[in-house]
């Protein structure tokens, strides 16, 4: 099976992840390796922009399917759909290991209510230098902020999966959405220090 993409995509996916959880749920293995081939990409991708880290990118996706192993049957179509079941699991577990390690320098939050960051700035994470400069101002947010961006800028998710695997409201996933990306707007206007010559990294004149 192919990777998946798309954001909300709705019907007849939903029926076939439907269908996926039962047989889970019943011990198919064949269920499980479906359900692995088409997510384990989307849940590594996701551990590693919240944590800028493949070690708990990799732990953060063992954790995930671990929990579907063992809780396939809990899993309810009537509350959200199976990405936001995944996702919001690979959020609790990404949460916890950025409690203990810290691995970023929170952007302050100030008010940044100044225009949006254009949504097509994620096209350029396929795309050279733009890389690293998105990515090092995603770590930068706070966790929940960056936890919005990934999931509905670069993850794809719409904005009622978005609010289905965080636990909260859709206005609020628009309000941090708003927010993280007027900061991270900010975060990108500034001069790059790997850019700029000695003397403007050293504080002097150009």
């Amino acid at each position: 099976m192919g990777a998946v993409s798309g954001r909300g995509m709705t019907g007849p996916r939903e029926a076939a992840d439907d269908d996926l959880l039962q047989r889970l749920a019943t011990g198919d293995e064949a269920a499980f390796t479906a359900v692995y081939r088409l997510w384990q990409g989307p849940i590594f991708r996701f551990g590693l922009r919240m944590s800028g880290s493949p070690q708990v990118a990799e732990d953060v996706t063992q954790e995930v399917f671990m929990a579907l192993i063992t809780g396939a049957g809990r899993y309810d179509p009537a509350r959200g759909s199976l990405p936001s079941y995944l996702f919001g699991i690979a959020r609790n577990q990404a949460l916890r290991r950025l409690e203990k390690e810290r691995p970023y320098v929170a952007i302050p939050e100030g008010e940044h209510e100044g225009p949006s960051l254009d949504p097509s700035v994620f096209e350029d994470l396929a795309r050279g230098e733009r890389i690293r400069r998105v990515r090092e101002a995603v770590l930068g947010l706070p966790p929940h902020y960056r936890e919005v961006v990934v999931l509905f800028d670069l993850q794809l998710l719409s904005y009622q999966e978005t609010a289905d695997a965080l636990g909260c409201a859709v206005g609020t996933v628009r309000s941090r959405l708003h927010r993280a990306r007027a900061m991270l707007l900010a975060r990108l206007a500034e001069p790059d220090a790997r850019e700029a010559g000695p003397e403007v990294r050293a504080g002097g004149a150009p």
